[in-house]
């Protein structure tokens, strides 16, 4: 066990795709936490299939490295915006933070958020200027750009004197001087971390005291918490209260304010420390005590939940604020698969089943909510964007699951006053110049306001907006058809705001299928002119699936299983093979995107379809009269 004086308690922060988690590969392999001839894979924090698939950190990962008889402990965290709540939760195990920042792209969405949430807790950032071996890196202009950001957020004048160190987290090693200093090592950044950071402060003497930021599962054990000890030593086996805090009111929801309200103690569990884990390396190691200062896993009480404070008995007094767990600005309904082709693929498809599972998925993943959506068949269930819930969504079905879902919707709230309310967004777009004027005007018509517009130089603009939450839904893919694969968008949650009207999200309808069977190559190469299809030849489909999108508003009713007709005549063109185009194929993201309201995404281990939520015909054109007559 490490004294408090040598221990380092640091969180990697930035925007997505920044370069964190290969930043932690190079700082594994400069501490030699492996054997020189370990085969070690590349982004190795990303130890789940999704996030190596997907190239992104969904959820925080602790780790440890030592050098020079000091302990470090490092924190990788989320970069996309729809898990930014559990970096903030994350930041109060930590001492300091190591912003990385693009040497190309500067400050994006993410970074202005986790930023301005480290320099409210006081903690003063380490800057890293990544990439800058790229030949379009500008490390100058990113460094301007993010020291003008510390001054926008408000940062102190100890605070704005940052260090800085520059280099490429992928080729291993980070230099305090570019012109001066050999482009090797990263014995720079453990010097400043050493010298900058703070000691974790705390009595080792004291009553036991620690908080949890985040929850994990442990088969056989249960629910574990991890956080800082802040003060005190605790044993395995010891005895221990829980004290359990909550905000004052029946709800509360952020705004550009950020009013939070006051809070107060909801109640005490008394219990044992069963077990206690530390981390090593990338290794949870059991222990017997620990420490003032160490980043500690505990099991014992039952209902442990984030913000809860851990304390030896008779300090209840003393408990922690709860930390704000980030409210869900978007829904979705998981429904039982009623389709034809119900049961083929998957193994768990009753309602029982779905409803089992997402409580499983609430034992840990606090910022999901799942709530009975007043029908037998169905679950309504809540997260903080549609990549939180695409990500759940994926999950389940390589589980076997099997099941419907339908168009994601917004979140509403009703101020103080009665007036109804709607998510909003900070939306920034990296585009070519050519770009803009269709960009500009695709997003006025989804309400977006541009508020800033830079030359970036080399024919790139960034442009800022501010827009609805609903004004982004489905809009992801026609953006990277506008620019061509070459614009990048980032949009991070920003606060309530007054509802800004209606908002057109999808312009085009549906091709649906009218028959049950195989799709033919003569039927799809008549079809390919009224829009663009989503099945090949010999694929299954079914009335009322949808086969494709039709290249004018409104839906169109199809046969796309039909054949040629057969005859004892010899044609001309008998030899002639159909032209067929290649279908669009949908992601499972692309189709929570795509669908609208009464469209829902079919989601099977094998396959991801669209479909119509009423799959009869006269079914649907009833349900129209029914909603026009309302």
């Amino acid at each position: 066990m490490a004294s408090a004086d040598k221990i380092r308690n640091v969180a990697i922060i930035a925007h997505i795709d920044h370069g964190k988690t290969t930043l932690i590969d190079s700082i594994f392999r400069a501490a030699h936490v492996f054997r020189d001839n370990a085969r070690v894979a590349t982004r190795i924090m990303d130890n789940n299939e999704l996030e190596r698939e997907r190239g992104i950190t969904i959820r925080s990962k602790h780790c440890a490295v030592e050098w020079d008889g000091h302990l470090i402990n490092i924190i990788d965290t989320p970069g996309h915006a729809d898990f930014s709540g559990e970096v903030e939760r994350v930041l109060s195990m930590v001492d300091s933070v190591l912003l990385l920042v693009d040497a190309n792209e500067g400050p994006m969405p993410q970074t202005r958020y986790v930023l301005m949430r480290a320099l409210r807790l006081g903690l003063r950032p380490i800057v890293l200027v990544n990439k800058v071996d790229r030949p379009s890196a500008e490390p100058a202009r990113a460094l301007d750009k993010t020291f003008d950001l510390f001054v926008e957020l408000g940062a102190t004048d100890e605070q704005c004197d940052f260090p800085v160190l520059y280099g490429s987290g992928l080729h291993g090693w980070l230099v305090r001087d570019l012109d001066t200093e050999p482009h090797e090592g990263m014995q720079a950044l453990f010097k400043t971390i050493i010298q900058e950071v703070p000691a974790p402060g705390g009595d080792a003497d004291a009553p036991f005291l620690m908080q949890v930021s985040t929850l994990g599962w442990r088969d056989h054990i249960g629910r574990a918490g991890t956080g800082r000890v802040l003060q005190g030593r605790l044993r395995r086996g010891e005895p221990i209260v829980r004290t359990t805090t909550r905000r004052r009111g029946a709800e509360w929801f952020p705004t550009r304010e950020g009013v939070h309200g006051d809070w107060e103690v909801v109640g005490t569990e008394a219990g044992r420390s069963t077990y206690l884990w530390v981390t090593r390396g990338l290794e949870s190691v059991p222990c017997d005590e620990v420490s003032a200062g160490d980043i500690v896993t505990i099991a014992g009480p039952e209902a442990l939940s984030i913000g809860d404070t851990i304390s030896a008995p008779g300090l209840e007094d003393c408990a922690r604020p709860p930390l704000d767990i980030e409210q869900p600005t978007v829904s979705v309904l998981f429904l039982v698969n009623n389709g034809p082709f119900a049961g083929q693929d998957g193994t768990a498809v009753t309602v029982r089943q779905l409803k089992t599972r997402l409580e499983r998925e609430l034992r840990t993943n606090v910022a999901l909510r799942v709530e009975d959506a007043g029908r037998s068949d169905a679950m309504k269930v809540s997260g903080r964007g549609e990549l939180h819930l695409a990500i759940l969504i994926e999950e389940m079905r390589r589980e076997g699951m099997e099941f419907c879902v339908s168009q994601p919707e917004i979140i509403t709230r009703r101020g103080h006053d009665g007036e109804l309310l709607e998510p909003f967004e900070e939306l920034i777009i990296d585009i070519p110049i050519e770009f803009q004027g269709t960009v500009i005007e695709k997003l006025a018509q989804r309400k977006g306001q541009l508020v800033n517009i830079q030359n970036n130089g080399a024919g790139l603009l960034r442009l800022e907006f501010t827009i609805a939450t609903r004004g982004l839904i489905g809009y992801r893919s026609e953006f990277l058809t506008d620019t061509r694969g070459l614009g990048i968008m980032a949009s991070r949650f920003t606060g309530y705001e007054p509802w800004c009207g209606h908002v057109t999200i999808r312009s085009r309808g549906s091709l649906i299928s009218m028959d049950t069977g195989l799709v033919t190559a003569y039927s799809l190469e008549n079809l390919q002119q009224r829009g663009t299809l989503f099945v090949s030849p010999m694929d299954p489909v079914y009335a009322g699936m949808i086969v494709g999108e039709n290249s004018r508003p409104g839906d169109l009713a199809c046969n796309p299983t039909k054949r040629k007709a057969l005859t004892n005549h010899r044609a001309s063109g008998k030899d002639h093979s159909p032209g067929l185009d290649v279908p669009r194929l949908l992601t499972l993201d692309a189709c929570l995107e795509w669908i609208a309201a009464d469209e829902l995404v079919e989601v099977t281990p094998k396959s991801v379809r669209v479909r119509k939520a009423i799959l009869d015909v006269e079914g649907r054109k009833r349900d129209q009269k029914r909603c026009a007559a309302v």
